[in-house]
């Protein structure tokens, strides 16, 4: 079949029961880059009974260096004139993958386009509803024109040269496949990793921070991006955040105490 000059980079680890839907949805990529960093479940399976069927997968096994290292070292094995940074958990839905030509026909002066993503709640199976607002992350770069930066811990994201457009026909679909018991050790990881971003930085904790960013967080989550459309799961995922928050807070200001004074 006919590909198109995109090549895919995929980190994963025991990404057994989403990272199928991922793969599959990379059909017309002409390469296909999955970097595992130890997978004990299915995974390293799965990714390679798709290399069987026709995949061009090239697949490298590495130690974990952190979320945009290893990210950066997938991006540095890619040889296409577009990158499509896709995480094991998320896919492209039929409408933007069939879109992928006219974003990769953009003039030169575009580095990027920022596709938009939508998560699919713990329970459900339909993304949201429409009038749920997507994000616009940063996914599909020029080769050569992007990278990660690797000073930053966590959330991290593409640097780009060049101008950055929204695509906004298709969907980057995420799924939320955790329940909250498995979920909320995730968000104290990346609320540990942010807090010692910060300390590293130099910041200082705010008192401000702490008591008014997780009820803002949970307010742009639940009421900006209109996510209490989603009922019951909606309100769960949006508190989630809100906890992230405080944690990354809280954790800022013990990590600064403990912290030896010059």
């Amino acid at each position: 079949m006919s590909r198109l000059p995109v090549a895919a980079t995929v980190i994963c680890k025991n990404e057994e029961a989403c990272i199928g839907a991922c793969l599959a949805s990379l059909a017309d990529c002409a390469q296909i880059v999955v970097v595992d960093s130890g997978s004990t479940d299915r995974t390293l399976a799965i990714v390679e009974d798709f290399s069987a069927r026709g995949w061009p997968i090239e697949l490298h096994r590495r130690d974990w260096p952190g979320y945009a290292k290893q990210k950066q070292f997938a991006l540095e094995q890619a040889r296409e004139a577009w990158i499509l940074s896709i995480d094991a958990d998320e896919w492209l839905d039929d409408v933007l993958r069939a879109d992928l030509p006219r974003l990769l026909a953009a003039p030169e002066e575009v580095g990027g386009w920022r596709l938009p993503r939508v998560l699919t709640l713990y329970g459900e199976t339909e993304p949201p509803p429409p009038s749920v607002k997507p994000d616009h992350i940063l996914r599909l770069v020029r080769r050569g024109r992007a990278h990660f930066d690797a000073t930053v811990l966590v959330h991290e994201g593409l640097v780009v040269e060049g101008g950055i457009r929204d695509a906004n026909t298709g969907l980057l679909r995420h799924e939320r496949g955790l329940r909250l018991d498995a979920q909320l050790p995730k968000e104290i990881l990346y609320a540990r990793l942010k807090a010692e971003q910060r300390i590293a930085a130099g910041k200082k904790p705010s008192v401000l921070k702490l008591v008014f960013n997780p009820p803002l967080y949970f307010f742009r989550i639940f009421v900006t991006r209109r996510v209490f459309l989603c009922g019951a799961p909606g309100f769960i995922h949006a508190m989630t955040g809100a906890i992230y928050s405080f944690i990354a807070e809280a954790l800022h200001f013990q990590m600064a105490r403990e912290k030896p004074k010059a």
